[in-house]
């Protein structure tokens, strides 16, 4: 069989990219998403559900509208230990098992924690939707922690950030960095917690925090796969459906950010660091509170700027003047109050931090000044709505972009309408936001600087 691909020309391939990409364009236009139907059970659990029939499997995720950010002081990481503790069990099913009944039947199952959401999910056959229905419905009233297994799982959350975090020269300095870009908002703290504090976790704070924040009507249930909007809303009614309301919960109120007026600068010295990293934080809004149409026009501006090969900063510091051997960046949008910018590098051998900041500064300085090309913009449009057309084709990925949008906030609506919203983004919005958002003032730089190691003792070694 010939191979279609042996001695195919790359001006061929271009132009094969640019008319999928155009196709994937046509389609957002005819149509921005699924057949989503959403409804709401009498608990105040949010449903969804996002038909896909082409295999008969179904991804079933649960979103808690809570976050690291909406813990208590000095609690710090109960919301990601709480995540481990809801696979020890409840009356049915015994503690640790959870996991090994999905695996059992074939699915497979995780969760995760953010600042703004906590969720659970699994990949099944369809036939063993009830099954797993059922079974996340139990233990999201039902939990039974015993204190020896939340000792246990104490121990696995602080061995998992001293692996992740305490091990990690460049995670180490990402905490840093966070920390010091908000000085009052709680995404400051990272999600896994501090360990002081982690290391005093207890029974009772998981339990206060299961109690007040794990209930229907503070989760949003998403089913995606070979299923109708009327067999989800029979199994809900009889699984979560039977789950009492929880304590009635304000809007999500925190701490918001004052003016910032001072750039700062956090340098981290570690023997472990392979090479030099520059990095830059800006708080910007994200897409939930920016004004209308800016968050947009950021994630277009940072598509053109710095995220990627063809982006201004990577074919100017590594590809044309060989400053960086790395570079990039892009835009962090997806908080329920802020997001942030973000750009690095990795300044290449015998060239100084200033002369990486200088040129990077050019670059930004340029957009504001001048903005940006009609064919950049377009290319830009064209690669963000591509991936969303494309991300239409994934049944898991569906489930988390409707999981995660509806637990921030969003509408259908918004999500629906996204293509639209970026496709109505100009080059003077482009220019606009480099010039409001691009503020130092607003910025954290992060330096990861190698250092020596240390030679032993010379005490030692004297004879």
């Amino acid at each position: 069989m010939m191979n279609f691909w042996k001695g195919t020309g790359r001006f061929t391939l271009m132009v094969m990219a640019l008319l999928l990409t155009m196709v994937a364009v046509a389609k957002a236009e005819k149509k921005n998403g699924p057949d989503v139907t959403y409804f709401k059970l009498e608990n105040g659990l949010d449903v969804v559900v996002i038909p896909d029939h082409r295999a008969p499997v179904v991804t079933h995720m649960v979103w808690y509208k809570v976050g690291a950010a909406d813990e208590l002081p000095g609690v710090s990481g109960i919301a990601h230990f709480l995540e481990h503790l809801m696979f020890k069990g409840t009356d049915k099913i015994a503690p640790g098992e959870f996991s090994k009944i999905v695996a059992r039947h074939g699915g497979e199952d995780n969760a995760f924690t953010s600042q703004d959401v906590t969720a659970y999910f699994q990949r099944v056959a369809k036939e063993n939707l009830p099954m797993v229905m059922e079974m996340e419905a139990d233990r999201m009233a039902n939990l039974k922690l015993l204190e020896k297994d939340v000792l246990t799982e104490r121990d696995v959350i602080l061995e998992e950030r001293r692996s992740r975090i305490e091990n990690s020269p460049s995670s180490m300095l990402s905490e840093q960095l966070g920390a010091t870009l908000y000085q009052s908002h709680p995404y400051g703290i990272p999600v896994i917690g501090w360990m002081h504090e982690m290391a005093k976790l207890s029974r009772q704070d998981a339990l206060d925090h299961y109690k007040k924040y794990y209930a229907p009507n503070n989760a949003i249930l998403i089913v995606a796969g070979d299923v109708t909007p009327d067999d989800v809303r029979k199994l809900a009614e009889t699984t979560y459906g039977k789950v009492e309301r929880g304590p009635e919960l304000k809007a999500r109120q925190r701490p918001m950010e004052p003016p910032h007026v001072a750039p700062r600068t956090v340098t981290l010295e570690d023997e472990r660091a392979g090479k030099l990293t520059w990095q830059r934080y800006y708080l910007v809004p994200s897409f939930k509170t920016a004004p209308r149409g800016d968050s947009e026009a950021l994630e277009l501006l940072m598509k053109i700027a710095v995220e990627g090969t063809t982006s201004r900063i990577y074919k100017a510091l590594v590809v044309e003047k060989k400053l960086a051997s790395s570079a990039g960046g892009g835009y962090s949008p997806n908080g329920l109050e802020y997001g942030n910018l973000y750009v690095y590098a990795l300044p290449s051998k015998g060239v100084s931090v200033k002369q990486v900041e200088d040129e990077i500064a050019k670059i930004f300085e340029d957009i504001r000044e001048n903005g940006v090309s009609e064919m950049e913009l377009k290319r830009g449009q064209n690669s963000y709505i591509a991936d969303y057309v494309y991300g239409n084709d994934s049944q898991s990925g569906l489930a988390r972009r409707y999981g995660f949008a509806l637990a921030t906030g969003w509408s259908i609506q918004d999500i629906e309408s996204y293509p639209d919203r970026l496709k109505a983004v100009t080059v003077e919005d482009i220019k606009r936001v480099a010039g409001k958002y691009l503020n130092e003032a607003s910025s954290v730089t992060g330096l990861l600087v190698p250092k020596p190691k240390q030679t032993a003792d010379m005490n030692a070694t004297k004879q």
